[in-house]
């Protein structure tokens, strides 16, 4: 009877460890973020707090300067120290302005301030080979994930896999964005890794890096074309670049 008991115990805690996996209950696996504070150095590149990870070579500063606008600078170190490699006084944050980031709720229009991983990109055309950051190429059918009772909530996410609600009105509350839907901004982006690796529902997700539009983003970051085609010409994954935003 005891083996018996210990065997059905056994079944019961497979299908529990099962459901809680398919849930998605289990916290995604960590970013290069997700350090100890004690291996985190702090420095200021042209004013703004950088949290440095072990082992980051690359930084990209955003400096709000007035209203929406801010300065965006590509950082590189060498033995030099850190050297401005390109800037531009042409980027722009969210209409919302800036907010602390655990402050920060969705459709609110702001920026997070703080220092982010930058995992990897997407955008409209084929790979250039030069780019080394990782890259997805979207189609008609992929979406950034802004569902809030989606377990893929802050995510790249086909409509055809399913599991969120791709259908909703993408200017409500739990409205997805269809990447496809701007074909300016998205020619080239890079996901900023905030609220990205344990995502907190209702803080906003799809933060990136992209090419200008017309105006204030809805809490991205946006900078000229040039800049964010030498962005991606230039990233590497094992320089553990960041994007670091203040003001």
């Amino acid at each position: 009877m005891a083996l018996v008991l210990r065997a059905r115990a056994h079944r019961l805690i497979v299908r529990v460890l099962a459901a809680v996996l398919l849930l998605g209950l289990l916290s995604p696996p960590a970013l290069a973020a997700d350090v100890r504070a004690a291996d985190v150095r702090v420095i200021k590149l042209d004013g703004v707090e950088v949290r440095l990870l072990p082992g980051t070579r690359q930084v990209v500063t955003v400096n709000r300067t007035t209203g929406t606008h801010a300065r965006i600078v590509f950082w590189q170190h060498t033995a030099r120290g850190w050297v401005n490699v390109v800037h531009s006084p042409r980027a722009r944050i969210g209409y919302g302005g800036l907010v602390a980031p655990t402050r920060r709720r969705q459709n609110t229009g702001t920026t997070p301030i703080g220092t982010y991983a930058l995992p990897f990109s997407f955008g409209s055309h084929p790979r250039p080979p030069a780019w080394r950051l990782p890259y997805r190429r979207y189609d008609a059918n992929d979406y950034w994930v802004e569902d809030n009772a989606s377990r893929y909530y802050n995510r790249y996410r086909s409509r055809e896999l399913g599991g969120f609600r791709w259908w909703l009105d993408p200017n409500t509350l739990n409205g997805s964005e269809r990447l496809a839907a701007y074909p300016r901004q998205y020619e080239m982006a890079v996901v900023i890794a905030f609220n990205y690796t344990r995502p907190v529902r209702y803080r906003g997700a799809g933060i990136f890096l992209h090419v200008n539009g017309s105006g204030p983003t809805a809490g991205c970051v946006s900078a000229p074309r040039p800049f964010l085609a030498f962005t991606l010409r230039t990233l590497r994954p094992d320089l553990h670049p960041v994007i670091a935003i203040g003001r």
